[in-house]
């Protein structure tokens, strides 16, 4: 951040806004490989877009569960008015 040229600045900004999920990384000492996280974000991206909409978070959370785990349908997926 002491440099005076931005585009060093701006990586360095960049960086620190994902310290933590870098530093996961390291942490985990590469036992899980880039592809598989990338996978599951692939995944999980084209749930949410699906053009069933979701009108709560638990509808959400119940077909990104389905999908991402491959979990059974729970007995009370919505509630209605």
């Amino acid at each position: 951040m002491r440099s005076r040229l931005e585009p060093l600045k701006k990586i360095a900004r960049r960086l620190s806004s994902h310290q933590e999920l870098l530093l996961n990384w390291f942490h985990a000492q590469g036992t899980l490989s880039a592809g598989t996280v990338e996978g599951f974000n692939n995944k999980a991206k084209l749930t949410m877009r699906n053009p069933y909409g979701f009108r709560t978070e638990q509808a959400l959370e119940v077909a990104l569960s389905q999908n991402l785990a491959k979990l059974p349908e729970p007995n009370h997926t919505h509630t209605f008015w």
